[in-house]
């Protein structure tokens, strides 16, 4: 975090500062977990839903923190000597506070510029693409993993120094409000929707209320702003009318300002052809599937209004690995098994992307497995898109489906229904019966999609399939 007086920071919490010196400066990271803090940290003492930071205030002293901000004052042990401690009436208010200080202060005195992205598939690849694009013009900020929610997003934006020329900021929700909450604290100078699909429907109440969610991050951007939108999502298409934005589309559809053509999929990535206006660039992703072609064009058009040269973008994003740990990340076993591990998250959209990718990818001689547990969040229509799920996997030809676990029963029924199998859809319960299974079934030269919900714990077995200790 940049460097402050406890005054600043005491004034940009709206909190009372216990018995220190307002004048000492404060410039280590801030943390709401304990076993973070070092030196010079701030600790947060946040109330979870499970457990309350106050009870670690004494371990984040312990680990060196010099400021705890807590809703009450606290014994902070033994080394609490020359810790300061603010008082703050609500401390996830505050964390926004201070998140939504740091932010101004580093846009005042710099060149910072800030980008929002959401969309129900492919934040955080898009994210990681574009921090790869970024951090080749500049000090770039963007949340590790998947932090997008009202704690992740502010702690992401507390990251940024005063030189930091590029922050990238995951905004994700599971109701109205989320983002707009995010928004209160930063308003992008570019935001992204990327698609509008089921992914956690269930606990929004429908599509239509996803819609109106993801759309929060452009209702209030100034007409100085940009807003790249996917031109081949019509519920995205529709929020260019809920914007002073400039909109900036992406997408296969010809009308697409950045586009693509051509698109190939193989084992060793996905390849296609980009189109900018009369430019073209051939453009090979080392990201297994073609749904991530998408999160490129997002990424490009992103990079294009923040001044990066075409041929840059495209070479950085040519070169990001992997788009996340757990998520299309392929790995080979030392008996020549692959292992697609896809198991971090998944909603219908991106269970149906992978199971393409994996039919898409089969050569010759080669076998293609299916193991996928239940979707989470789909309220009314989990039982429909399970089952949709289920018949897709037979209708691509997949050679052998495992399904874990009860909730994702009706994956299992489906593909038993759908006509052509006789025996290849097998349902268990436990990740440890399918392990049991594969271990007996596998063999040299298959390819293994693993994908799941992460509440499934899939992505273990995943690893466990590959030989991957973790």
């Amino acid at each position: 975090m940049i460097a402050l007086t406890l005054a600043e920071i005491s004034a940009a919490v709206g909190g009372e500062l216990i018995a220190a010196d307002d004048t000492l400066i404060i410039s280590g990271t801030v943390e709401t977990d304990s076993r973070l803090v070092t030196p010079g940290s701030i600790f947060f003492a946040l109330r979870g839903e499970a457990t309350d930071g106050k009870h670690f205030a004494a371990a984040a002293v312990e680990n060196g923190a010099s400021l705890v901000i807590a809703d009450e004052p606290l014994e902070l042990g033994d080394r609490s000597g020359g810790v300061a401690q603010i008082v703050v009436t609500d401390t996830l208010e505050a964390f926004a506070d201070l998140a939504r200080f740091v932010v101004a202060a580093v846009r005042l005195g710099g060149s910072l510029r800030v980008v929002g992205i959401t969309g129900s598939n492919g934040k955080t690849t898009t994210k990681n693409m574009l921090r790869a694009v970024l951090e080749g013009e500049g000090p770039t900020v963007a949340p590790q993993g998947s932090y997008n929610n009202q704690v992740g997003a502010p702690y992401t934006m507390l990251k940024i120094e005063a030189d930091t020329r590029f922050l990238v900021i995951e905004m994700g929700a599971s109701a109205e409000g989320d983002i707009a909450r995010t928004i209160g604290i930063v308003v992008p100078d570019i935001s992204v929707v990327l698609k509008v699909g089921l992914a956690h429907s269930g606990e929004f109440g429908g599509i239509e209320v996803t819609q109106r969610a993801k759309a929060e991050i452009v209702t209030k951007l100034p007409a100085a702003a940009v807003a790249v939108l996917n031109a081949d999502d019509h519920r995205v298409v529709a929020m260019a009318g809920q914007t002073a934005a400039r909109p900036v589309w992406f997408g296969l559809d010809e009308s697409a300002d950045i586009r693509a053509d051509d698109l190939r999929a193989t084992g060793a990535g996905t390849a296609f052809t980009l189109i900018v206006g009369e430019q073209t660039r051939a453009v090979t992703l080392r990201i297994l599937g073609e749904h991530h072609v998408m999160n490129a064009l997002a990424t490009i058009a992103v990079a294009l209004e923040l001044g990066v040269e075409l041929d840059d973008a495209v070479a950085r994003i040519q070169g990001v690995e992997r788009a996340e740990r757990w998520r299309m990340e392929v790995l080979r076993s030392a008996d020549g098994i692959i292992v697609i591990n896809d198991a971090y998250n998944a909603s219908p959209d991106s269970m149906a992307a992978a199971l393409k990718t994996l039919a898409q990818i089969i050569e010759p001689g080669q076998r293609s497995v299916a193991v996928l547990g239940e979707m989470n969040a789909l309220g009314d229509v989990a039982d429909e898109e399970h089952d949709r799920i289920g018949r897709l996997v037979v209708r691509l030809n997949i050679q052998k489906l495992i399904v874990i676990g009860h909730r994702a029963r009706h994956i299992h029924n489906a593909a038993g229904l759908e006509g052509s199998w006789d025996g290849e859809s097998v349902l268990v319960e436990t990740e440890e019966e399918a392990w049991d299974l594969l271990r007996g079934e596998l063999r040299a030269g298959d390819v293994v999609l693993v994908k799941s919900s992460n509440a499934a714990g899939l992505r273990h077995l995943g690893d466990r399939i590959a030989g991957v200790t973790t």
